[in-house]
């Protein structure tokens, strides 16, 4: 707390100067413009390739601008948290108190885990106060033309996977979406049975500035990633004249990772952001585009049960986040452990280390995680990882007792966005995965 207080005072004010956008041969090139009081200036860009995708919207109307102006003020939060200073002041848009109020909450939840683990305590109303110094205008709104089509992030793991086997039984039309290149997003793209050219890729580019003021010990951690893939996908979804951005986050996503508070590595993730981003959408946009979770009604054990089925995404399929330039599973890490623990109930031991090399649940460099990921500390791993029961359901499966994990595959989550047209597949799963074979 104390070097939180003295950063704060040292620099007390946070700058969103501007965005552009910029169009080039095949590319679209997105800036942002940060600076902070007595520390210098940030300029993080994005880039977006467009080769081969016909925009149906155009990319100067005034919610193309708007979307990045809001694609800016989650950006602005990787930014803010190295000193925290206690007022941001927006030169560049105008935000109602209502809106204010909608970022502050996903910055101070999203931010939860910064704020654990850099022990942190301050409240929801005095974190940062936001000013802006553009006068409200009257919301110019634009015509939406739909390409009838789903965008669909794509992140290399399990979860992924799934919803692309789920809508490609249905036939959807849909576009693949991508932050950042790692290969198991091409591969399990291409293992659906989808063309390269059939996923719009996006670059994002963390100003070094960021990376030299961390060096010199001003505050890092984990911030609401999520937040970002969704709002850059909104973009994309409007410029492509996408319908629905289909995420792959299940009901697991829910729970807190410390047991007993708020702090959720995965609040991006969780059903409430997904609420309040449809609300976002339609009020500040006033858009069409539904932004939901087509794996929101499962658990991790169901998930983990459809997948082991689809064995041609098995060895292609990554999400170790350690070992994901390399394209590889370190096995050294609380995800590859998961990833592991969820699938060993549903495929035999020699299948499983024929993927990881190993087996996972038996590394004693891994056993403090697999006390956290069975609930016997108070903290989860701060991964994206499934529920305290999810595991030790899977963990009494691999010895012989499934009566907890029947229950679980079970299961549904009823607290879901997903639109009537998808739910026969939906209930077609929740038929498959309720047994054990």
């Amino acid at each position: 707390m104390s070097r939180f207080n003295a950063l704060r005072k040292q620099h007390p004010i946070f700058h969103y100067h501007d965005y552009t956008i910029e169009q080039q041969d095949e590319q679209i090139l997105l800036r942002f413009a940060f600076s902070i009081d007595g520390l210098g200036e940030f300029c993080p860009t994005t880039v977006i390739e467009t080769r081969n995708f016909p925009l149906r919207n155009a990319l100067d109307s005034p919610v193309a601008r708007d979307l990045v102006f809001s694609l800016g003020l989650v950006e602005l939060i990787s930014y803010w948290k190295c000193a925290c200073p206690p007022e941001i002041v927006v030169h560049c848009g105008h935000l109602t108190l209502e809106e204010i109020d909608w970022w502050k909450r996903l910055w101070y939840h999203g931010l939860g885990e910064f704020f654990y683990r850099n022990e942190i305590t301050v409240s929801f109303i005095d974190f940062v106060q936001v000013r802006c110094e553009v006068p409200m205008l009257p919301r110019a709104t634009s015509e939406f033309r739909s390409g009838n089509l789903s965008l669909v992030p794509i992140g290399g793991g399990k979860d992924s996977c799934v919803t692309l086997h789920l809508l490609s039984e249905m036939k959807r039309n849909l576009m693949g979406f991508t932050v950042n290149n790692q290969p198991a997003r091409a591969e399990t793209f291409a293992a659906a049975g989808y063309p390269f050219e059939q996923m719009l890729r996006t670059h994002r580019q963390i100003d070094p500035a960021l990376l030299r003021v961390n060096a010199q010990g001003y505050l890092n951690g984990h911030t609401p990633f999520s937040a970002v893939v969704a709002f850059l996908g909104l973009f994309c979804a409007y410029l492509l004249g996408a319908d629905d951005v289909v995420l792959s986050n299940e009901a697991s996503a829910n729970e807190p990772s410390v047991l007993g508070t708020d702090v959720n590595h995965q609040y991006s993730k969780s059903y409430a952001f997904e609420r309040d981003m449809n609300d976002y959408i339609a009020r500040r946009f006033a858009l069409p585009i539904r932004y939901f979770s087509l794996l929101r009604p499962f658990n991790e054990l169901q998930i983990a049960r459809q997948f082991a089925a689809l064995m041609h995404y098995h060895m292609v399929f990554k999400s170790c986040n350690a070992g994901s330039k390399q394209n590889i599973w370190c096995c050294r890490c609380a995800k590859c452990l998961f990833v592991y623990l969820m699938l060993a109930p549903f495929l035999t031991e020699e299948y499983m280390t024929g993927i990881f090399g190993k087996n996972l649940v038996q590394s004693q460099e891994l056993s403090l995680d697999l006390a956290g990921l069975l609930g016997q500390t108070t903290e989860k791993p701060f991964e994206c990882v499934g529920t305290v029961a999810e595991a030790q359901a899977a963990f009494r499966m691999l010895n012989g007792d499934s009566s907890v994990a029947k229950i679980l595959l079970r299961d549904w989550n009823a607290q879901h966005n997903i639109p009537a047209t998808y739910l026969a597949q939906i209930e077609r799963m929740v038929e498959y995965v309720s047994t054990i074979a």
